[in-house]
């Protein structure tokens, strides 16, 4: 397991295992949130089995699955929304799209050049999500 911490709320992590969720929560996260579709991994890993070691440990589980090129605005929304009162671990394949939808949820109650920078410690490139972020902060 690699987290990384993007704030002090919030980091990112490669594909975890249901055997990792005992850490996870020694680490302090109440909330695991799910960005990899079903699709891309074995059943043992699929969401709903994921939920089910997650809550059977105390620990809230939400499943919002990024497809890659084709994050929609709905992913943004439940990312945001998943952020509220809690201390989130999000994975994925990577912790790239766990990373853009953090930034895209975010645009506007950050600075952009933060929601670039933060990911980027970890060799996340935001640059390329500076637009959009830029669009979203400007939605208002």
């Amino acid at each position: 397991m690699d987290i990384r911490p993007i704030t002090t709320d919030y980091a990112v992590s490669p594909q975890i295992d249901p055997a990792d969720l005992p850490a996870i929560k020694a680490a302090g996260f109440t909330r695991v949130v799910n960005n990899r579709p079903d699709g891309e991994i074995p059943p043992s890993h699929h969401a709903t089995t994921m939920k089910a070691a997650a809550e059977a440990l105390g620990l809230d589980f939400v499943d919002n699955p990024v497809i890659g090129g084709a994050i929609t605005q709905e992913n943004v929304a439940t990312q945001g929304a998943a952020l509220q009162g809690a201390r989130v671990l999000a994975y994925c394949a990577s912790g790239n799209r766990s990373s853009i939808v953090w930034a895209l949820s975010q645009a506007g109650q950050r600075p952009t050049d933060e929601l670039v920078a933060l990911p980027a410690r970890h060799g996340y490139n935001m640059e390329i999500w500076r637009d959009q972020i830029e669009a979203l902060a400007n939605r208002g």
